[in-house]
């Protein structure tokens, strides 16, 4: 489910599937079991912080046993009323924050180098560096799009990326990366997790940053990242099949922004 929106950036869809921070494995593994029922009345929170969310009483608990411990009040919150909205069964799918609160404890939390790294990574590979040779409509909405992305990374980050033509790879300036690899610390892992899971889901790490930083809204990320696939919609029309999908993804990268927004 983690796949990068349809950009011309090399060498994306693999990392994607492969992405430590991203919700793939989380989602498709609580779709392929029969789920459980709800057995609780009550969810209350813990003092903190940090703040758990208890049912009846008892402490929820990872998939690795650990406590589902939660850094921010305004995070805990959104995670208790994901809880609260369960009806007979417990679905993991319409709970994208615990989801990824999972992930950072379980997951992110023991690698978040390696984590922090993949972003880097993503960043030497974005989505917002290669461009499309024609037709010169497609041209511009990318240019219109992306361009003050890259300027507000060259002011903000001191960082200055090689845009290019076609999807051969091209290779960044390492002081460039070295940048983007300074705006992720220090290394905290729910931070990590929203910012992994924004950029698998859109291809590019600069996108994730800029709506950190408030520079983006959700929305206009989105719509960034999917200026090849609208236009090709404008051209051809929309597949249901891939609109479901396409929704599914939106519906993930906006609890991840959610998840980023509350942690500031």
């Amino acid at each position: 489910m983690s796949s990068t929106a349809n950009g011309n950036g090399p060498g994306k869809e693999k990392r994607s599937s492969e992405a430590s921070g991203g919700p793939k494995s989380h989602i498709s593994d609580s779709l392929s079991k029969p789920l459980p029922k709800r057995f609780y009345k009550a969810v209350t929170l813990s003092e903190g912080p940090p703040f758990q969310v208890l049912l009846d009483g008892r402490p929820v608990k990872t998939p690795k046993k650990r406590a589902l411990a939660l850094p921010a009040r305004i995070l805990a919150d959104a995670v208790a009323e994901e809880w609260r909205a369960q009806n007979a069964v417990i679905d993991p799918s319409t709970m994208p924050l615990t989801r990824f609160s999972n992930t950072a404890l379980d997951a992110v939390s023991d690698a978040t180098s390696e984590v922090a790294a993949d972003i880097v990574a993503y960043a030497g590979r974005d989505l917002l560096c290669y461009r499309a040779e024609a037709p010169h409509e497609l041209i511009a909405r990318q240019a219109q799009a992306w361009d003050p992305v890259l300027d507000w990374v060259r002011e903000a980050l001191g960082a200055r990326f090689i845009v290019t033509g076609g999807v051969m790879p091209v290779d960044q300036p390492v002081a460039t990366l070295d940048r983007v690899a300074s705006a992720l610390e220090p290394h905290e892992p729910f931070r990590l997790t929203g910012l992994h899971v924004m950029t698998t889901l859109t291809g590019s790490a600069l996108l994730a940053l800029a709506v950190e930083r408030g520079f983006l809204s959700q929305e206009q990320a989105w719509a960034a990242a999917h200026v090849d696939e609208d236009y090709q919609i404008a051209l051809w029309g929309e597949d249901d099949e891939a609109n479901a999908k396409r929704k599914q993804r939106e519906k993930d990268f906006a609890a991840a922004c959610q998840l980023i927004a509350s942690l500031s």
